[in-house]
């Protein structure tokens, strides 16, 4: 994981020691089922226009 995180994500190492398991696992999960969809981006622009 360090490995990662200070190679390829460049996460300096106070950073990554910092970092929760749900940031950690958003950093790493290339896309996963969180993830908006563009009719839910296009929902959340049409409630929060600004």
């Amino acid at each position: 994981m360090l490995r990662l995180a200070a190679g390829s994500l460049r996460i300096p190492p106070e950073a990554f020691w910092r970092l929760s398991l749900k940031e950690w696992r958003a950093l790493t999960d290339g896309g996963g089922s969180d993830a908006l969809d563009r009719a839910a981006l296009e929902a959340l622009l049409g409630l929060y226009p600004d």
